[in-house]
């Protein structure tokens, strides 16, 4: 028997928990004592590897781990194979800083096949260290059989997903509104277009607005001095400090 500390080391106790769980292969056991059992399909969204873990991917990790575990304990089999976003403008814009491309030309000019090279070194450039830290996150997933965009037996599954659709008249052609980038020639997500943020000048000026009772005004800063001309009043709070303050000039 081992005794209880009152201040227990959580992360070393984790440790504990990590190195057990990898010594006797606890994850892979729990696959192969179900393997004749009713299957349950768990789809998880693969992440770009072009960067590190961030607090979202953790949460959305931890989330994801639930289900299948849980399907896991009512006796299901579930396979979670861990899959690499390797398509689209991420690795491609991360690619053309790194070589010092600006535009299609650029890269026309470099050749279309030494760039998707390029692009696809760098897509695993952080593999290792998302292996990590899933699996000090905990999460059970298999990273030995994991898939890939790329791979062509990858996007052969898909076009034939695409057919299936086609073939039962699911597919059709319409219109939508969406962001558009005229440098990529490309349509945008809506995170895509909305992932340039920056900080900007903006107008500023602080307005005076006379009170109707009394010799004083309420000063009031605003950002869209163009609205000015259509405002009606202003919105005060009982529960809001104000400050009484006096120019040079007495007023």
């Amino acid at each position: 028997m081992k005794p209880v500390s009152p201040s227990p080391n959580f992360p070393s106790l984790e440790q504990e928990v990590l190195e057990f769980w990898k010594g006797h292969s606890t994850f892979k056991k729990s696959l192969e004592l179900r393997e004749n059992s009713p299957h349950y399909m768990f789809y998880d969204g693969p992440p770009f590897a072009t960067g590190t873990p961030h607090y979202g991917h953790l949460l959305a990790g931890t989330i994801k781990d639930i289900i299948p575990r849980y399907q896991t304990m009512k006796g299901h089999y579930v396979e979670r194979r861990f899959g690499w976003d390797t398509h689209g403008l991420p690795i491609e814009m991360l690619t053309e800083q790194e070589l010092g491309l600006n535009g299609r030309a650029d890269i026309v000019k470099l050749g279309v096949a030494k760039f998707n090279e390029a692009c696809r070194a760098g897509v695993f450039k952080y593999v290792q260290e998302w292996e990590n830290v899933t699996t000090r996150l905990g999460r059970w997933i298999d990273f030995e059989n994991d898939y890939k965009t790329l791979d062509t037996d990858f996007m052969d599954s898909v076009w034939w997903v695409f057919r299936q659709l086609w073939d039962s008249g699911r597919i059709y052609e319409g219109t939508r509104v969406m962001p558009y980038s005229w440098r990529l020639a490309t349509p945008l997500s809506n995170f895509e277009a909305s992932s340039n943020y920056k900080d900007v000048q903006d107008p500023a000026i602080t307005v005076r607005f006379k009170l109707i009772d009394e010799d004083s005004s309420l000063l009031a800063w605003t950002t869209t001095p163009w609205t000015l001309i259509s405002n009606m009043g202003l919105c005060v709070g009982p529960e809001i400090l104000y400050q009484k303050i006096k120019t040079e000039s007495g007023e």
